[in-house]
């Protein structure tokens, strides 16, 4: 299915981004226990990675 793909690809790109960041994210899907600014900092690479991936394709 594609939006299973999708998922995957997405969850693939947090926790690429959380540990270049050095956040710990938990595969298990539970991650209630990070602070604010960890779980920003773990978007904010995502769409950094994101933008990125996009350039490189629009080529």
């Amino acid at each position: 299915m594609a939006s299973n793909r999708k998922n995957n690809n997405l969850n693939n790109i947090k926790m690429q981004a959380a540990n270049e960041v050095g956040v710990p994210l938990k595969d298990n899907g539970y991650n209630g226990d990070l602070t604010s600014r960890q779980a920003g900092s773990v978007g904010g690479q995502m769409v950094k990675k994101m933008i990125e991936s996009y350039q490189n394709t629009a080529k």
